[in-house]
């Protein structure tokens, strides 16, 4: 597991690889997203500090852990897609292989899962 560090502070756990962890800790979404989201009023990320990827401590591992675990506990029901943001299958079969390929590269990135470690103030950051 691996953590991203912002000024000092543990900001999130990541449980993929460190090639993982940097893939998806310095994207452009995720650095969007980290400079709109707001822990005690204030930005995650200015946008100018390092980004510092290191490994996980004990601490923050069992963190992670009983986040998943409650996360885990949670799921009761089982998950029904919203109609509005279904994709219709598209009739050309290039598009659909395309479209399978990219299932296939999204699967790596859905292995791993992302645990804040910072608390993230309510109505603040993506946008629902």
């Amino acid at each position: 597991m691996f953590t991203l560090e912002i000024d000092g502070v543990a900001i999130a756990v990541i449980n993929g690889s460190e090639e993982v962890a940097r893939d998806l800790f310095t994207c452009d979404g995720f650095k969007d997203d980290i400079q709109t989201m707001k822990s005690d009023g204030r930005v995650l990320w200015n946008g100018k500090s390092e980004l510092k990827i290191r490994a996980a401590n004990e601490e923050e591992i069992e963190i992670f852990e009983d986040a998943l675990a409650e996360d885990d506990s949670e799921e009761d029901e089982p998950f029904e897609p919203d109609a509005r943001h279904a994709k219709a299958p598209h009739p050309d079969s290039s598009h659909a292989q395309a479209s399978n390929d990219d299932e296939e590269d999204d699967e790596d990135e859905d292995d791993a899962d992302i645990v804040f470690l910072v608390d993230i103030d309510e109505d603040e950051g993506l946008d629902s």
